[in-house]
């Protein structure tokens, strides 16, 4: 595994060791960094729905998942993660 990719992972386990304890602040802070330091990577696609997720958990504010479901159309429209969002769609 290429150096940018191992380290883009290691981030996401950190997102989501975060999401697991409910500490949504920081798992929403850590899958942002990895969406910024990684994005060729294919943690960042991983990484976008995460943050996504743990906005929503964080506000109940469920327009987040929208605005998330648009992102993946602008940025990762191939990713598998993509194909998650679909509900969230305006």
């Amino acid at each position: 595994m290429p150096n940018r990719e191992f380290r883009g992972q290691l981030e996401l386990g950190l997102g989501h060791a975060a999401f697991m304890n409910k500490r949504w602040d920081e798992a929403e802070k850590r899958f942002s960094e990895v969406i910024e330091g990684y994005s060729d990577t294919k943690s960042a696609p991983e990484a976008l729905y995460w943050k996504g997720v743990s906005h929503y958990k964080k506000t109940n504010d469920h327009t987040v998942l929208g605005e998330t479901a648009e992102q993946f159309k602008q940025r990762y429209s191939d990713s598998i993660w993509a194909l998650k969002t679909i509900p969230w769609a305006h």
